[in-house]
């Protein structure tokens, strides 16, 4: 069930059918047939609110009280679902010694952390996996802002810093698919979100003669972005961003 909850945050809707590869190496690794694992899959997207509300409609047959319980159990503590349920996929696929700080590192291409204990660093890096993931999956692999799909120039950012509040740091909620450029203006305060989902810049850059930023940034101002199909941004994050973060 843990592998088939992290399966449903790293596919997008549209992904979630037996012949995706993904989903056969998946149903391989645990001993079921793919149809089984995409009608698990179907089964969360019913309870989704988010996908149910689009209008489209998951597997309501054999929702059991144990898929619910899990999506609470997840929606309420995303860093212990992201560390368990990646260390269930990693175990089931034999590909990653999740126990095994240099491994993680590996996979994940980043630098140790100086002075911190292995297993606090191995858990933040699978964490930072997982986060990355779904907000690629939420986004479909394209920039909110700009539609950008290059996935070397994408970035999942946090709308809340992580280091300012570690219990929202792998939550796909807390994020947004950005492109380098976007992420680094985004976290710097020149760019925000309003209520509505449309971008604004602040009035303190606006005015900069720079060719590049103003095509680059400026031309997206009040500009609704790409919305995500599932994990759409938390309005709470926003809202401290707008307020703590944004130079408006």
């Amino acid at each position: 069930m843990l592998v088939a909850f992290g399966l449903y945050c790293r596919l997008p809707f549209g992904r979630f059918h037996y012949q995706n590869p993904e989903v056969i190496r998946i149903a391989e690794a645990i001993g079921r047939t793919s149809s089984s694992v995409a009608m698990r899959l179907g089964n969360i997207a019913a309870i989704d609110p988010e996908i149910t509300d689009s209008g489209r409609v998951g597997l309501r047959g054999g929702v059991s009280t144990l898929v619910r319980e899990i999506w609470d159990e997840m929606n309420e503590d995303w860093d212990r679902f992201a560390i368990e349920s990646e260390r269930a996929t990693a175990a089931a696929l034999g590909a990653i010694a999740t126990d095994d700080n240099s491994a993680v590192e590996e996979d994940i291409g980043a630098d140790p952390i100086v002075g911190q204990d292995v297993e606090v660093t191995t858990t933040a890096r699978i964490g930072q996996r997982f986060f990355r993931a779904a907000v690629l999956s939420a986004y479909d692999g394209r920039c909110c802002i700009t539609g950008l799909s290059i996935p070397t120039l994408l970035e999942a950012s946090h709308i809340v810093p992580w280091r300012l509040d570690a219990a929202q740091r792998t939550n796909p909620r807390n994020g947004l698919l950005l492109s380098a450029l976007h992420h680094k203006a985004f976290d710097g305060g020149l760019i925000t979100l309003s209520d509505d989902l449309t971008v604004r810049v602040s009035e303190g850059v606006v005015d900069v003669d720079d060719r590049f930023f103003a095509d680059a940034v400026v031309r997206y101002a009040g500009r609704p972005i790409r919305l995500p199909e599932k994990f759409a941004p938390g309005s709470e994050f926003l809202e401290f961003h707008r307020e703590r973060v944004f130079q408006g």
